[in-house]
């Protein structure tokens, strides 16, 4: 039986036995950080709402085709009866919306606009992934180099990321890209398309990457564990992966977040301006070079595309603003 609990005065003195059978009554758990990271991020509803919304997203772009299946519609199908013959308008109010065609057609040809959005999704993910895990990877590698070694290493990536930053990314990726649309490197058609896309918008974004990286790098490479690692024999490459690297994932990850939204935006500028993805394929940048022509007289065909755009880079920065609040141990 608990011994009574004295108390003298206004203060109560607890016998250890007291103390010690609530200890064993209720245990102390140990949280990891991935734990401390999940109940910090759960407390932001705007950020779990940008993490929802880029989920369905994902999943739209994913199941694309099989959305599209299902609803009866294609995105290349042209649906003249929809249309009136003597101005090209869709027929009815806002832009031919219907059971058939939530989001109406676009004029001049009568493709469904929900089909066309649907497909273009995965084309601006797919380059929009791409690129940046090919500038992040690149950007990564070279910004632990700088940043660890330092020396003459540093002082050559380092003057490699400056000319990199002053260089003109848009009128370069439009030169390469309108010098592709052919054929080249055995591709043609979209796979060529997406690929070039790729390669210009990541292998000339990692600068901004790399500068992170060599910043966490200069901090971290005269770390206690990083001694350690060195005066038992380890090399310069184990410690850039198995020391330095673990280390950096969370800005890594929370910058990789930031920077997707920002190809997004880049290709579908190219798209815009006819020298990224080529129609037929639908994409959210070729809508709206197409609804400019028509917005004075069917502004639908542009909203809906500009939405998909606005949305989609709202809710990857409203994402990445939760995990760099989320994976920031010095935030409460």
């Amino acid at each position: 039986m608990t011994a009574p609990i004295e108390t003298t005065g206004s203060q109560a003195e607890v016998p250890p036995e007291a103390v010690l059978e609530g200890a064993k009554s209720k245990q102390i758990e140990g949280r990891s950080l991935g734990q401390i990271a999940w109940s910090r991020f759960k407390r932001d509803k705007v950020a779990v709402a940008g993490g929802i919304v880029v989920i369905l997203l994902i999943l739209a772009a994913v199941f694309s085709r099989v959305i599209q299946s299902m609803l009866g519609l294609d995105p290349d199908a042209f649906n003249q009866d929809l249309l009136d013959p003597n101005t090209s308008l869709p027929k009815g109010d806002w832009g031919g919306m219907s059971a058939d065609h939530p989001l109406g057609v676009d004029p001049s040809f009568g493709r469904d606009i929900l089909s066309r959005i649907l497909e273009g999704s995965w084309v601006s993910l797919v380059v929009a992934f791409g690129a940046t895990l090919l500038s992040v990877t690149i950007g990564t590698v070279l910004g632990l180099m700088a940043g660890y070694y330092g020396g003459r290493v540093d002082a050559v990536i380092s003057r490699l990321m400056d000319s990199f930053l002053a260089f003109p990314l848009l009128l370069f990726a439009i030169a390469i890209s309108a010098t592709l649309q052919g054929g080249a490197f055995g591709l043609e058609g979209l796979p060529l398309h997406i690929g070039v896309l790729i390669f210009v918008i990541g292998f000339f974004n990692w600068p901004y990457m790399g500068r992170i990286v060599r910043g966490q790098a200069l901090a971290l490479r005269e770390r206690e564990f990083v001694d350690a690692a060195r005066g038992m024999g380890a090399k310069g490459p184990y410690i850039l992966f198995r020391e330095l690297l673990p280390n950096l994932v969370a800005p890594i990850i929370v910058y990789s977040t930031l920077l997707i939204p920002t190809n997004i935006i880049f290709e579908a500028s190219l798209s815009f301006l006819g020298v990224g993805i080529q129609p037929p394929q639908a994409s959210w940048g070729g809508m709206l070079n197409q609804a400019q022509a028509w917005f004075e007289v069917d502004p639908q065909f542009m909203i809906v595309p500009g939405l998909a755009i606005f949305v989609t880079v709202l809710a990857f920065n409203l994402l990445g603003d939760g995990l760099r609040d989320a994976l920031d141990p010095r935030s409460k």
